[in-house]
């Protein structure tokens, strides 16, 4: 009798403690509820105020490096919001820090910068700036890469969490970044102190937006995500003379045409298929008119790739291939061509796999786990991996913004036509749905990675 009544103690015991396990799950999901219900009901307030603002930047985009008055609007946001700022940390980039108590600190970075490209989208708020590019040249300029979408997600996450301050505990380091096109904006910062003075992040995050992913959806990878980007400069010597003897000549025109060609192999028949990588001829310069044979000629190319390796392959195949065409072509040893890697390479953008883990529970809680999908890895550069490649060792992860129209994405995939790309005179993000998104989904990761 006394061994049962033991055993039923147990029993009621273990009833009990499912009880309240189930009692503190049930809270814990309402008020996991009920925070969402606040983030989405903030950001849905303000949701036309950094839509105009959207348009705004747009319609007043500034190159690399001459990010003067975006800046001062981006300082002038932040600091409304109660944001300590400090700008000029490296040129036009600043600083906006947040305390609200004890706690982790989250870094979450926007870029600020536009492209000398020729908008062609048609919008009622489409760019009409000219500036002068820093070869000199008077050039049209586009935020053709979706960073005004960038700063006003931004700036609309910073002002909700900033709202919600007595739904999370640590610090928030908002940084506004120049030029990240060309990859010199993060390394600039870096060198100007930004893990010096001020709080060193646990983690740091930051958004792209896809031409490829319909808007109000979210694109995630752990580890790998974007590559590395070398620039590099070829120059072709040669004999100069006239067009109408070019027995008498060298033309390093000729030699060029042949080297590119033959550039193409390297990926094709010198690495091994399962490395990406790509070599690109982006540019070309030589002449000055039609019957000269010119005695130079400059070529720019793109290296992508994820492996020191291989871009060390493909920076020795382009010295090789280089030489022997001009050899072949009877050029003298001591002017044979120079491949010249510029200085600082961008490095890939590999994400932390714990914080991409931690994000997408995030992500998928606040918006449902159909709008978060794993992608793969992409050719393209960015140079916010430079942050994860300090000596402080900081957890980064970037994620893929879904910007297009949902309407136009189903009609492309189902006529199989391609969208506009990122850089493309034709590229602009869907405004509201990407903005809400993006605001939605990165506040809901801050403040899970600082829960009180």
């Amino acid at each position: 009798m006394l061994k049962f009544c033991i055993f039923q103690k147990k029993i009621i015991m273990k009833i009990f403690t499912i009880i309240i396990l189930l009692s503190v799950i049930i809270f814990q999901a309402g008020g996991q509820d009920k925070l969402n219900e606040r983030i989405k009901a903030e950001v849905e307030r303000s949701l036309s105020t950094y839509h105009e603002l959207y348009k705004h930047l747009h319609q007043n985009p500034e190159l690399s490096l001459q990010e003067f008055e975006t800046a001062r609007r981006m300082e002038q946001e932040l600091s409304t919001l109660g944001y300590e700022v400090t700008p000029g940390v490296g040129g036009n980039s600043l600083v906006g820090v947040y305390e609200n108590g004890s706690g982790p600190v989250v870094m979450f970075r926007t870029d600020m910068d536009a492209l000398p490209i020729l908008e062609k989208t048609g919008l009622a708020y489409a760019s009409k700036v000219t500036m002068t590019h820093e070869t000199g040249a008077l050039v049209p300029v586009m935020h053709a890469c979706g960073h005004d979408m960038h700063m006003a997600v931004f700036l609309a996450t910073a002002n909700t969490m900033v709202k919600l301050k007595d739904s999370w505990k640590g610090t928030l380091v908002f940084i506004a970044q120049q030029a990240e096109e060309g990859s010199r904006g993060a390394d600039v910062m870096i060198s100007a102190g930004l893990f010096k003075r001020f709080p060193k992040p646990d983690y740091a995050l930051a958004y792209h937006v896809s031409p490829t992913i319909p808007a109000g959806s979210i694109g995630y990878r752990a580890g790998a995500i974007l590559a590395s980007v070398s620039s590099v400069d070829i120059i072709f010597k040669g004999v100069g003379g006239h067009g109408a003897y070019p027995h008498k000549t060298i033309d390093p025109v000729v030699m060029s045409a042949r080297a590119i060609l033959d550039f193409q192999t390297i990926v094709s028949r010198e690495i091994n298929a399962i490395d990406p990588a790509v070599v690109t001829v982006g540019a070309i310069h030589g002449g000055t008119q039609y019957n000269i044979i010119p005695d130079e000629v400059k070529m720019q190319l793109t290296i992508r790739t994820y492996n020191s390796e291989v871009k060390n392959h493909i920076l020795e195949a382009l010295n090789r291939i280089s030489k022997h065409v001009a050899l072949s072509a009877r050029m003298p040893e001591d002017k044979l061509p120079e491949v010249i890697e510029l200085k600082d390479p961008t490095p890939p953008v590999v994400n932390d796999a714990n914080l991409v883990s931690k994000a997408v529970v995030s992500f998928k809680n606040i918006l449902g786990s159909d709008k978060v999908m794993e992608v793969t890895a992409s050719m393209a550069g960015e140079d916010f991996g430079r942050y994860g490649l300090t000596e402080e060792k900081i957890p980064i992860s970037l994620f893929w913004l879904g910007s297009v129209n949902v309407d136009k994405y189903s009609q492309a995939q189902i006529q199989g036509t391609e969208l506009p790309p990122l850089h493309s005179p034709y590229f602009y993000p869907d405004p509201e749905p990407t903005l809400r998104t993006g605001a939605i989904g990165m506040t809901r990761v801050l403040m899970d990675l600082l829960k009180k």
